[in-house]
């Protein structure tokens, strides 16, 4: 079973991966991700950057928001493309380390073996969707075809637009991005939503299997507390999608659209959003452990009855109430299960923390930081990231 989820990478598989391959895009040694994520970015960055230095709106003056000075460009098509393509091998390998975990503890019990095969290859097919592709594809073009509309009529980019007050149209660069560079952005995100939608999935059919969990265990969760640490192999994306959060607001702070008091409910929102994201996926295994806490403070409650009574017993010369009790045992013969009931009283039922989260939830904080700090001093911005961060 080892070697079976040592096979599960979460970032292969798909028609995606396929096209790739059959563009010599993903030969292991002719094309690395660092190669990949440079050949995305010149797609998505450096072709409507050509067109804006041939038509003059390249670079300017602030005010006429031109290509190289928006931040949301430098944001979408160099620094998310990038992190999403170059991601893969890290998310991939902590996936499959957690997986392996689940055997090598070991916390599937022999009998659930058969069942957790079958899940992993349910994983696999989900991962290969296609039509959960063209899903992604649908709605990359949706997204971005609204956004370069909104973006030609209100904004006033000049490297956008072109055309007269009331009458704006999407320039040459426009209908590039409108048509290639946000799809391919939007796809990729979308693309690793669907596949953390997948290994959520996985988990929660792990969890209804036969899990060997241990009530005294010193990691507090009865042996889970690994799988807590899943969602900081997503830093990468988390930081990639805090990147472009932080560019709309930065701008929106340039064009004096957006209150500071509206910003830190924005900082808050989104690290509430992100920390649902990853922390929804843990709750599958509550049922599991609750059922270990409920049955570990019932068993040791019971024995603690008997040991306690038999102590009782052996130093009083009898038990004071229910006297006329015919237990004989011996105190000896009854372990005594304090440890164990203490374990239980605190036995934590969701098999995530605030400290497993940190890095997670600190990679979707910073971008927000910086994009405030040029309103706010970076002191001040910093504190008010600390205390969202330790609550």
């Amino acid at each position: 079973m080892a070697e079976r989820f040592d096979r599960f990478d979460i970032a292969q598989g798909g028609p995606f991966a396929e096209l790739q391959a059959r563009f010599a895009i993903l030969r292991e040694k002719a094309a690395t991700a660092p190669r990949r994520a440079a050949l995305y970015v010149a797609i998505a960055f450096i072709v409507p950057l050509l067109v804006t230095v041939l038509t003059g709106t390249a670079w300017g003056p602030l005010v006429t928001r031109p290509f190289l000075l928006d931040w949301g460009v430098w944001a979408r098509f160099v620094v998310a493309i990038a992190i999403l393509v170059l991601m893969e091998r890290l998310v991939a390998e902590r996936l499959k380390a957690h997986l392996r975990q689940f055997v090598e503890t070991p916390l599937l019990a022999p009998g659930a073996m058969p069942a957790a095969g079958e899940a992993l290859a349910r994983a696999l097919r989900r991962r290969d969707s296609a039509v959960a592709e063209i899903v992604c594809v649908v709605l990359a073009y949706a997204a971005t075809l609204v956004g370069a509309y909104a973006g030609a009529t209100t904004q006033g980019s000049s490297w956008l637009s072109t055309g007269a007050p009331g009458a704006e149209q999407l320039s040459v660069a426009g209908w590039y991005v409108a048509l290639v560079s946000g799809p391919l952005f939007w796809f990729l995100l979308l693309r690793w939503l669907w596949r953390h939608l997948v290994w959520a999935l996985l988990l929660y059919e792990i969890s209804r299997l036969e899990l060997r969990l241990v009530v005294t265990h010193p990691d507090g969760v009865g042996g889970l507390a690994f799988i807590g640490q899943y969602p900081n192999a997503f830093s990468a994306m988390v930081l990639a999608m805090s990147c472009v959060l932080a560019a709309a607001i930065a701008k929106a702070f340039q064009q004096d659209a957006l209150e500071l008091t509206a910003y830190g409910y924005m900082m808050a929102a989104w690290l509430i959003t992100v920390l649902l994201l990853f922390g929804v996926p843990l709750l599958a295994f509550r049922r599991p452990l609750g059922r270990l806490k409920q049955q570990a403070l019932l068993a040791s409650s019971a024995a603690a009855t008997r040991h306690f009574r038999a102590a009782e017993r052996a130093a009083l010369g009898g038990n004071l109430a229910a006297a006329t009790d015919a237990d004989a045992t011996a105190v000896g013969d009854i372990p005594n299960p304090t440890a164990t009931y203490t374990a239980a009283k605190k036995l934590r039922t969701i098999a995530f923390s605030r400290e497993a989260l940190l890095p997670v939830a600190t990679a979707a904080i910073l971008p927000l930081v910086a994009a405030g700090s040029t309103r706010l001093p970076f002191a001040e911005l910093w504190k008010i990231a600390k205390k969202l961060l330790l609550l």
